[in-house]
């Protein structure tokens, strides 16, 4: 069995077949991809559930929420457990729990079984995500682990975006979209549990496994300029990532008055297609330039989808949307390659840590909030006043980085 790529443990007992290393890499990939797309397909189909159910606005978006509550739950719990464990163990594990949330969302009979498959599937997510990361990189050749990375960030954002856009396209050509939707899925993630089962493991067991579980969240001094002018944004790029997966495909029937399960998989997937393919671009970018690109597109972006509100144009909020993909996949980016090489190695579970929280307590909490609202406010001006925050949050972020790039040419 491999235990470290490139080596070979050399007892005959320890032996044993395993996946060559380009289809384990493969279907890594695909596994990771799965759970996305769980993810992802839930955005059209929160729509379609409340009209078979007819159940509250504020009960879609925190059935939309409550994903957070499980991916970070999970994430600062279990999140470096596979580097002491090994990471077959963990993603085996995090596949059984996203096979359970599938099965949830197959039978669920009324909204409160999607909030707990929610719940579940993000606990899935959290569990998996570190892991498939580091387990993709570890699989992929000598010569080519910048493949491994482009494999783990095209599988996350382009997940999202393809499950949202499928899920839609079911909606509109049949009427047995939830079925078909969720027995693919729960096929995807049983392949992917196999294919992880009979791939090499990567990482030898280590002590501290339950230390690892303790959560650790700190910034240590030297990073914490770089991410107290990096969080704003960081949130602000978050919420408007929870507006397109939450708001915008209820949005397409409630304000601009069309019918259309494929125009709801749209709407939730133009942000995160486009920010998995800027993410990529900007790699190679200067990370201060890319942040400053990145803050102009999110607040471009903003004024778009309140503009397209405003107007009644659904072109005009998925433009906005689009140009707000832009700002969160420089932005984010930028921001983990800002902070990232001021923590010591020791620290950086911390700033990951921080990072997260930052996300998704944006991604989650201000939806939520926003579907109390609607009641007394109405749909348009709560989402505007949500939309309105994230540009506050994002010229917050514009001042303290013109702080930093006048200081460091001072």
């Amino acid at each position: 069995m491999s235990s470290i790529p490139g080596t070979i443990d050399p007892p005959a007992t320890r032996r044993r077949r395993t996946l060559p290393a380009g289809l384990a890499l493969t279907g890594a990939a695909l596994a990771f991809t799965s759970l996305y797309l769980a993810a992802g397909v839930l955005t059209p189909l929160l729509v379609l559930y409340r009209q078979q159910w007819n159940f509250a606005p504020s009960l879609l978006t925190l059935a939309f929420a409550v994903y957070a509550i499980g991916f970070l739950a999970a994430v600062l719990t279990l999140g470096s457990l596979s580097d002491h464990i090994g990471r077959r163990p963990v993603l085996i594990g995090a596949l059984v729990i996203q096979l359970a949330s599938n099965v949830l969302f197959l039978i669920a009979p009324d909204v409160g079984w999607v909030i707990a498959g929610r719940i579940v599937q993000g606990v899935a997510s959290g569990a998996a995500t570190a892991a498939f990361t580091a387990a993709l990189v570890e699989l992929a050749p000598p010569n080519r682990k910048r493949l491994g990375t482009i494999l783990g960030s095209v599988s996350l954002t382009g997940g999202l975006g393809a499950g949202s856009l499928l899920a839609g396209l079911a909606i509109q050509l049949t009427s047995t979209a939830n079925t078909i939707v969720f027995v693919v899925l729960i096929t995807l993630t049983v392949l992917g549990a196999v294919v992880i089962a009979l791939s090499p493991e990567t990482m030898p067991r280590t002590s501290g496994a339950l230390h690892s579980m303790i959560p650790r969240v700190a910034i240590p001094p030297a990073a914490r300029t770089e991410f107290a002018a990096a969080a704003p944004v960081v949130a602000a790029v978050w919420m408007l990532a929870g507006l397109s997966g939450g708001l915008a495909p209820s949005m397409v029937r409630s304000v601009f008055h069309l019918d259309s399960g494929l125009l709801n998989g749209v709407a939730g997937f133009i942000a995160p297609a486009v920010s998995a393919v800027v993410g990529l671009t900007f790699a190679r970018i200067d990370p201060r330039r890319a942040m400053t690109i990145g803050i102009y597109a999110s607040l471009i972006g903003a004024l778009g989808i309140i503009g397209g509100v405003f107007a009644g144009s659904l072109a005009v909020m998925i433009i906005g949307q689009a140009i707000a993909g832009v700002g969160f996949g420089a932005s984010f980016t930028a921001a983990l390659r800002l902070v990232f090489p001021l923590a010591a190695a020791h620290q950086r579970a911390g700033v990951v840590g921080g990072i997260y929280v930052v996300s998704y307590i944006a991604f989650g909490l201000p939806i939520v909030v926003e579907g109390q609202l609607t009641g007394p406010l109405g749909e348009v001006p709560a989402v505007v006043c949500y939309t309105a925050l994230t540009v506050l949050l994002t010229l917050i972020s514009l001042a303290a980085q013109t702080r930093i790039t006048r200081r460091t040419r001072g």
